[in-house]
């Protein structure tokens, strides 16, 4: 049962990872968008795309990886090369998910709420999968 809860919450995770990956590196340009992550206008969001761009595709590298392990956790019995590396590769892709979201909390309070949201899923993700 942990397994399936820790799957769960770490394709939510995931799935939320390639969302802000559309959100830099597609969408970034759109007002909704760039007002989304606090950019305060187009001239802005126009400078700042190349970073955006490059910044959603790590996001996107990390989801990933955590689904790729995730397959290799479910194809693989206990013990074989396949659960581990997928062990490995999902708890390296939450790891750094969550040190994300730890990283952006220490760029100011007014980041605490996207660092939270960022960071849930990958924590929960990560713990349970120590367990599962």
């Amino acid at each position: 049962m942990v397994s399936i809860i820790a799957t769960v919450a770490a394709a939510l995770a995931a799935l939320l990872h390639v969302y802000i990956f559309v959100m830099e590196s597609i969408q970034w340009t759109q007002p909704r968008t760039w007002r989304r992550f606090g950019v305060p206008d187009q001239t802005a969001a126009d400078i700042t795309r190349p970073m955006a761009y490059n910044q959603g595709f790590y996001n996107l590298f990390l989801a990933v990886g955590v689904i790729i392990g995730l397959a290799l956790f479910w194809v693989g019995d206990v013990g074989t090369t396949a659960d581990v590396a997928g062990r490995a590769l999902v708890l390296f892709g939450l790891g750094s998910m969550l040190a994300a979201a730890l990283v952006l909390i220490t760029t100011g309070a007014r980041y605490l709420r996207p660092a939270l949201i960022q960071g849930t899923l990958p924590l929960i993700g990560f713990v349970l999968f120590l367990f599962a």
